[in-house]
């Protein structure tokens, strides 16, 4: 395939996913070990892939998916992060919150929840990795292979948007 060659082709695509996606699923297996969640990340992947065809040269689209793919699992185990630390912070006797304390704590989580997912996800990414996953923002630069200044621009964006959905955080 020569580097002017659009994605956009089928032909071109198929080529491209026959050539990396078995490779890809093993990068990612052997990051989750779990073949279901490995199978959806890579097929997610190429539909992204799919629908940024005219943006992606042929000879970017291998970096393309294995970042997307990465990033995406990075997304769900921050996801899991977010669930397994509230599920631990919960306090195991309710017996003395209200009935409408519980009720207002539930809507709270879960307008941040929806906060977080309106993100976009270049955001969301770098707020999960710092808030949940507690990395310096030059970890986060290093990860995500871009500028701390631009780690701190997606940080303020997202604590801004959320700032204005839910109140202070």
């Amino acid at each position: 395939m020569n580097k002017n060659t659009t994605i956009c082709n089928e032909n071109t695509f198929s080529k491209v996913y026959n050539e990396h996606s078995q490779a890809i699923w093993r990068f990612i297996f052997f990051k989750c070990g779990d073949k279901a969640q490995a199978e959806d990340l890579v097929q997610d992947a190429f539909v992204k892939l799919w629908q940024n065809c005219a943006k992606v040269p042929v000879d970017k689209a291998k970096s393309f998916l294995y970042t997307i793919t990465n990033n995406a699992f990075l997304n769900e185990v921050a996801h899991k992060k977010v669930v397994l630390k509230h599920a631990k912070n919960k306090p195991n006797s309710i017996e003395n919150q209200s009935p409408q304390f519980l009720m207002e704590e539930k809507q709270f989580q879960k307008k941040l929840q929806d906060a977080i997912a309106r993100l976009s996800e270049a955001q969301r990414t770098a707020f999960l990795l710092n808030r949940i996953e507690g990395k310096k923002y030059k970890e986060i630069a290093e990860i995500l292979d871009i500028s701390v200044k631009a780690v701190e621009k997606r940080m303020s964006l997202a604590l801004k948007t959320l700032r204005e959905e839910i109140g202070s955080i």
